[in-house]
């Protein structure tokens, strides 16, 4: 199904792709802190999806899996949703928001306790077609 078949497109979709083809996925929610998983992210974004699962599978950085599971879902959309070949496809968007903070508390000396934040994030990955993105890229 192309883009113009659509019936409704969501603001989200609309934000990250416009009218153009492509799929995306994310991961809310994620118990890694913002910029641990920017590491990561940064990494892949731009790389063709083949070559950025690869570099995921063998990163020894934590969040590396988090990110490899939402590329294979994007990849996984991008495939039953809009028809398009897995092997053409890029990491055009890549981006990782901080959600929520868990804050707990530790037990320290004389009665004192001290604050502890456990971060959250949200990942978000767009994967689109190679020739889409670099006719993008011409034009800006």
């Amino acid at each position: 199904m192309s883009v113009t078949e659509r019936r409704r497109t969501s603001a989200r979709r609309e934000s990250l792709l416009g009218d153009q083809p492509g799929a995306f996925a994310s991961a809310r929610f994620v118990r890694i802190t913002s910029m641990k998983a920017r590491r990561v992210v940064d990494m892949i974004r731009g790389l063709p999806v083949e070559d950025a699962l690869a570099l995921l599978q063998f990163a020894p950085q934590a969040a590396s899996e988090t990110v490899y599971k939402v590329l294979e879902s994007a990849v996984a959309n991008a495939e039953t949703t809009e028809g398009l070949d897995t092997s053409a496809l890029v990491v055009s968007a890549a981006r990782v928001d901080e959600g929520p903070t868990m804050k707990r508390w530790r037990p320290r000396a004389q009665g004192r306790a001290t604050r502890i934040n456990k971060r959250t994030s949200h990942i978000t990955l767009v994967v689109q077609p190679a020739e889409v993105v670099e006719k993008k890229g011409r034009t800006a």
